[in-house]
């Protein structure tokens, strides 16, 4: 964890105001670091983390089984189809849970009732995708190691494999997808305490505080032939790219970059999302960095400068705390 004299080194900024801000950051890092870790519990999804549309049948059918749970669903549907009902691979898989035909002959389950089960209807698709995993679970209930790592091991690589090798099968993407859906669980739990803030937090704080005065420009990204000039996003992943995490390019894509703290637990380095419907995430519209006091560093809109704004809107959705393995974690376009 940073400590208190590397948040002043990085902070402290010229006139009454900077340093008013400064005084803020450091009030707000020291109190948010003298919170005590909450008990564990039963996995919930973070507030907007999920459409509105969908909330319901992922918490609904995230507790299908034991090696399943909400967030963890909400992670594998993410990651296959980033929402969308009517996506379709090259190799064919289809809807949001992007079943293949021949897997949802088999596995595709009517989940609403109305008579059939319908691949691009999310309201089969995502009780199948759950009631999928659980049976790739008790398949390989006896195979040594975690259940749930398992399982989606089974769901990349097949339940064969996943008995053959005695745990995870030692193929990259495997391992890879295992690791990544589980780091995006992360992003879609409500968490059960106090997350631990990104170590490279301060340094991205202080690369948008240089910016500060900068003229915005739409679709900016700091390039010397703009002038060193910043969209929201463009400056937020600018300043993450500076400390060695590289943000996608898009604000509603930063979302899913780590877990998502609460209003309260806001800490200096979070990246705090505005968006148009406060229940789905994919209408996120603005990102800034918060620096403490309610405040946070962003690049507002054409005609204005990069500049402390408030964090407190009637847009506000929410914050991200950036993880290097969060960043890692999201699909690539």
């Amino acid at each position: 964890m940073m400590t208190r004299k590397v948040w002043l080194l990085v902070i402290i900024l010229p006139g009454l105001f900077f340093s008013f801000i400064a005084l803020l950051l450091i009030g707000t890092y020291s109190a948010a670091s003298g919170l005590a870790n909450g008990a564990g519990g039963s996995v919930n999804l973070a507030k907007g983390a999920v459409p509105a549309e969908y909330q319901p049948l992922v918490q609904k059918w995230g507790n299908l089984c034991p090696a399943l749970n909400p967030a963890l669903l909400a992670a594998q549907l993410y990651q296959e189809s980033g929402w969308d009902a009517r996506a379709q691979s090259g190799a064919q898989a289809q809807g949001i849970a992007q079943f293949i035909p021949g897997t949802w002959a088999s596995h595709g389950i009517d989940g609403d009732g109305d008579g059939r089960a319908d691949v691009w209807d999310p309201a089969d698709a995502i009780p199948s995708a759950a009631s999928y995993d659980c049976e790739l679970a008790s398949y390989v209930k006896n195979v040594p190691g975690n259940n749930t790592d398992n399982m989606l091991a089974s769901y990349n690589a097949g339940a064969y494999a996943v008995i053959q090798a005695g745990g995870i099968p030692p193929y990259r993407e495997t391992q890879n997808y295992v690791k990544t859906i589980r780091t995006l669980e992360k992003s879609f739990a409500a968490p059960a305490s106090q997350v631990a803030p990104s170590q490279q937090a301060a340094g991205a704080i202080y690369y948008a505080q240089q910016r500060i005065g900068t003229p915005y420009l739409w679709g900016g990204e700091g390039t010397a032939a703009q002038g060193g000039r910043f969209d929201c996003s463009g400056l937020t992943q600018a300043a993450y790219h500076s400390v060695g995490i590289e943000l996608p390019r898009v604000a509603n894509d930063q979302w899913n970059a780590g877990p998502h703290p609460a209003r309260a637990e806001l800490q200096p380095g979070d990246l705090v999302f505005f968006a148009n419907d406060l229940s789905d995430p994919r209408s996120i519209h603005h990102v800034g960095i918060y620096v403490g006091g309610g405040y946070m560093i962003d690049a507002p809109h054409t005609g204005a400068v990069i500049r402390f704004d408030k964090v407190d809107s009637a847009d506000y959705i929410g914050a991200t705390r950036v993880t290097q393995d969060g960043a890692r974690a999201l699909p690539k376009a």
